[in-house]
């Protein structure tokens, strides 16, 4: 694996613990040990950290013990002295990354209720509507069962134009897949540039706004981990039958618009666990090699008007074009 791409995952990764963890002393210190959280009306738990760990997180003081795992498992700072220039301790901190970003987006409920809308389109405050509660997950989630919807494309930032946004949007939707996005390139938010056109985004257009931040990215993964638990019976805790489920039946990407920081790193190598490839636009270091992916792991300086077909293509995905006026 690049030492590029491997270093930049795992400094990524230590970047998202270190604030998980102290957003999380800092919510011990106000609410207690006792204090419940949870991601709203689900009965999953932390759905990521439930479905690989076997844990359920219901309370703030049940955080320490996860927290020990994500250090056990994030690995070295990579440096001239230690140089790991192989795929598991990427993988490893990719994890971590997820477990440190549920817990701290569960938080975030708990410190701010109302920042996410909780429902299933925007209101006209606010498009980001958080993690899907086990009402959304249950009439979207049997869609990647039945195969009205074969997988999603996690989007983290944007394209610098909204007819760019648009475009590729509609390329998606015309692929039956869904849409999750996440972030911000440049102060530019995708959702905002496709409600600037006139495209209707939320759960019924597909076009999904999870979160601001790449902290939200944690949601898509959620969502993957429990159509697996719900449908396709892999048991919490069982962490390889759920990272093969879904290599093998959810056929998910990222797709990144612009530079990649070591947070998004993070987060790329933390869904290659699942099978699931990073294609972007930028000029970043490429993993072309087969392995934990069906083809490449990660592949850059993608046009914008071939990006669509290229993810489709490295995630080994046959699909239906259904035309979308």
């Amino acid at each position: 694996m690049s030492k590029i791409i491997c270093s930049a995952a795992i400094r990524g990764a230590k970047k998202i613990i270190d604030m998980a963890e102290e957003t999380y002393e800092e919510a011990l210190k106000k609410y207690g040990a006792e204090q419940e959280v949870s991601f709203p009306n689900t009965a999953y738990f932390l759905p990521v950290i439930y479905s690989m760990l076997g844990a359920k997180v219901e309370k703030l003081g049940d955080m320490k013990d996860i927290f020990k795992e994500c250090r056990t498992l994030l690995p070295p700072v990579v440096t001239e002295d230690i140089w790991l220039p192989y795929l598991a301790p990427a993988l490893d901190a990719g994890m971590a990354t997820f477990f440190a970003e549920e817990m701290f987006e569960a938080i975030r409920y708990l410190n701010e209720p109302d920042f996410y809308t909780k429902t299933e389109d925007p209101t006209a405050e606010n498009f980001w509507l958080g993690a899907a509660d086990d009402v959304v997950f249950r009439k979207r989630g049997v869609e990647f069962v039945d195969g009205t919807a074969p997988g999603f494309a996690a989007i983290l930032g944007a394209p610098a134009s909204q007819e760019t946004a648009s475009k590729i949007a509609l390329e998606l939707q015309e692929k039956n897949l869904y849409i999750f996005m996440h972030d911000q390139t440049d102060g530019i938010y995708m959702p905002q540039e496709l409600v600037n056109n006139n495209v209707q985004v939320g759960w019924n257009t597909r076009l999904v706004p999870f979160g601001p931040s790449y902290t939200s990215a944690v949601f898509a993964i959620g969502f993957a981990c429990r159509v697996a638990l719900a449908f396709g019976g892999i048991k919490p805790g069982d962490y390889r039958g759920n990272l093969l489920y879904n290599k093998d039946r959810t056929f998910a990407f990222v797709i990144a618009f612009g530079p990649v920081s070591d947070e998004w790193y993070a987060n790329a190598a933390g869904a290659i666990n699942w099978g699931f490839p990073t294609i972007s636009d930028y000029d970043i270091p490429e993993i072309l090699p087969t392995g934990i992916c069906t083809y490449e792991h990660v592949v850059s300086n993608v046009p914008h008007d071939e990006i669509v077909q290229k993810a489709i293509e490295v995630r080994g995905l046959k699909i239906n074009v259904t035309k979308i006026d």
